[in-house]
């Protein structure tokens, strides 16, 4: 039952985002394109900060040419930027001797 309910709030939200178009008014040829999307991704924390204060500063770059610009930024944000750099890592000791511990006396 539960499987059925996560099936159909996805199939329903996909047919939501189906729906969902670009203004054509946002899209220009010439405009900023893969790789300044991948710049503007990889400084997006600085742009967000900045665009708080300032008024004249944005994050994302509107007129743009479309989904090569979103890809580069995308990928800025997630390869490049803050989401590439790691919150913690974890070892796992797997030899024989990981319960083995050392007292000295």
């Amino acid at each position: 039952m539960r499987a059925g309910r996560l099936l159909a709030a996805c199939a329903a939200l996909g047919a939501l985002c189906a729906c969902a178009t670009q203004s054509a008014a946002a899209v220009a040829p010439a405009a900023p394109g893969f790789l300044i999307g991948l710049w503007h991704g990889f400084i997006f924390p600085i742009a967000w900060l900045l665009s708080l204060f300032m008024p004249e500063v944005a994050v994302y770059a509107v007129p743009n040419d479309g989904g090569w610009y979103d890809f580069g930024y995308f990928l800025g944000i997630v390869v490049f930027g803050v989401g590439a750099r790691k919150s913690h890592t974890v070892y796992r000791d797997r030899g024989p001797n990981r319960a083995r511990r050392f007292y000295t006396e």
